[in-house]
């Protein structure tokens, strides 16, 4: 039987919508700061839903972001809530590897604004500090480019958990990082540093099945978690995400139909990205066990 690892869903574009507030350049950092029951709580569906994997909500928390809003003091105490409130998740809701989050330092889709290797690496091992005694593993997304992935890696590697490692693609033409390297490259880049997968991440499914076949051919497990947005051009550095917007023809079935079909190609973990909810997670959930393929843990598949 083949076996499959489900991830969670997308945390920040679920988090607004049940949010009181409005959208601010913190993104789900602000829901974090000030109403961290809805992120325990959406943890907690995302495992119902059949997510065998969760990521911490710290995507939007890192130093530039929060610097640059003016609460840089906040990066620890913000690591650590989210830290509590995965683990009060899984300990309510059911068995869950936690996965620690290194993301893009300055917003997503924007490999021009990546800074120098040591200085981006220093950052990635201020983060790693944090999670690291925490996590079951760790999540380098959403990486633009082939650099700011291997410093990711890099730091992520030191805290001797294992690497997933998963880029971005451009949404349209061929199957390219959001910098315009291959995929190949991008691996390339890693050199010998041990990861334990390789995924794309956050671009539209399509764009996921026409990388797939060069994903697979890297050897390793890999795996698959697209977006739902229509587009993301309209999103700036330092813009809030209102100005994103979800697609009307990806719902949980249409979703599940495209996840089942990265599964039967050779991924070995699927899940979703932003604008795919507990919803999407439960029907991707229906959809593997209806085609006999088994979800199991983190590090069964």
């Amino acid at each position: 039987m083949t076996k499959i690892v489900l991830t969670d869903g997308g945390m920040g574009q679920e988090l607004l919508r049940r949010s009181k507030a409005p959208p601010t350049p913190l993104w789900s950092a602000r829901v974090l700061m000030d109403e961290p029951d809805i992120v325990r709580d959406l943890h907690a569906e995302f495992i119902r839903a059949g997510a065998r994997v969760i990521t911490l909500n710290t995507y939007s928390a890192t130093p530039e972001r929060l610097a640059r809003e003016g609460v840089a003091d906040m990066f620890e105490p913000l690591q650590k809530r989210a830290i509590d409130l995965a683990k009060a998740a899984r300990d309510g809701a059911g068995d869950a590897a936690i996965a620690g989050c290194l993301p893009p330092l300055f917003g997503s889709y924007h490999p021009e604004l990546t800074i120098s290797f040591d200085e981006t690496l220093d950052i990635y091992r201020r983060i790693v500090a944090e999670e690291a005694d925490h996590v079951d593993l760790f999540l380098c997304e959403t990486m633009a480019s082939a650099e700011e992935a291997r410093a990711a890696v890099t730091a992520a590697v030191e805290s001797g958990k294992p690497v997933w490692v998963s880029w971005t693609l451009a949404d349209h033409g061929a199957p390219r990082l959001r910098s315009g390297e291959t995929l190949a490259a991008a691996s390339v880049a890693l050199g010998d540093l041990p990861v334990a997968a390789r995924l794309i991440n956050c671009c539209r499914p399509e764009v996921a099945d026409a990388a797939l076949p060069e994903l697979t051919a890297l050897g390793g497990k890999v795996g698959a978690y697209a977006n739902g947005f229509t587009s993301v051009d309209a999103l700036k550095h330092g813009g809030t995400v209102d100005v994103l917007h979800a697609r009307h023809d990806l719902d949980g079935p249409a979703y599940a139909e495209f996840a089942l079909g990265w599964a039967k190609a050779g991924a070995a973990i699927v899940g979703g990205c932003c604008e795919v909810g507990p919803a999407h997670i439960a029907s991707l959930r229906d959809s593997l066990h209806n085609n006999n393929i088994e979800i199991v843990g983190a590090f069964d598949a």
